[in-house]
């Protein structure tokens, strides 16, 4: 299938995503699955779900959680929403509400089954997947993932290069981060350099296909 091909594709199967109401009904408010992706992306983002803010604007990480996020990549704004660099595919495409103790609900369950299979098909260039999250790692690893969080991401070593698991890079998780230094520390260079490797200097878009 030609690259021109595959692209048009991509974005029927986007189309069809995004006039999803499987879940409807069981959303607080009215669905908007918020996702982006591209045929040449190299790296891909699984995340959770839109909170608030990004349900209100449509566009994913928008919200002081993407700013850690994009901390951790080293990159910037424009080349963290550039589409043939980076595909981002929550677990659960629109905004799951509130919990009743704090934080939002989780990520719908439908999505992921119904959909992500029919969309990684259609990145063939990803080199790297960044599992964010306990809903990811697990739908992911499978039996990879340990019983907690901390411990799936201490074994990032036996997942790389292809995954990285991550914690959720929200304010929230501040308690997290300095409990556990050594993932700033020893992971997030990593997760840089990776990073940098694949998407190549920046303003340079690396050539599609190359596995690198």
């Amino acid at each position: 299938m030609s690259t021109a091909d595959l692209q048009v594709q991509l974005d029927t199967l986007l189309t069809e995503v995004r006039a999803c109401t499987l879940c409807e009904e069981l959303l607080p408010l009215d669905p908007r699955p918020i996702l982006r992706a591209h045929s040449d992306a190299r790296i891909l983002i699984i995340g959770q779900a839109p909170g608030t803010r990004v349900h209100q604007s449509g566009v994913p990480w928008d919200d002081p959680s993407g700013i850690r996020l994009r901390e951790w990549l080293d990159v910037t704004p424009d080349e963290f929403y550039d589409v043939r660099r980076f595909a981002i595919i929550p677990m659960g495409f629109c905004y799951p509400g509130k919990d009743k103790r704090s934080g939002d609900n989780p990520p719908r369950p439908e999505c992921a089954p119904h959909w992500h299979k029919k969309l990684l098909d259609l990145l063939p260039n990803v080199k790297l997947t960044l599992l964010i999250g306990n809903y990811a790692q697990h739908y992911y690893l499978r039996e990879q993932a340990a019983k907690t969080l901390t411990e799936t991401v201490r074994q990032w070593k036996t997942l790389a290069p292809d995954y990285i698991p991550a914690p959720h890079p929200s304010p929230r998780n501040i308690r997290w981060r300095k409990s556990n230094p050594w993932f700033e520390e020893e992971v997030v260079p990593v997760l840089r350099a990776r990073t940098r490797k694949l998407l190549g200097p920046s303003g340079t878009q690396p050539e599609v296909g190359r596995d690198t």
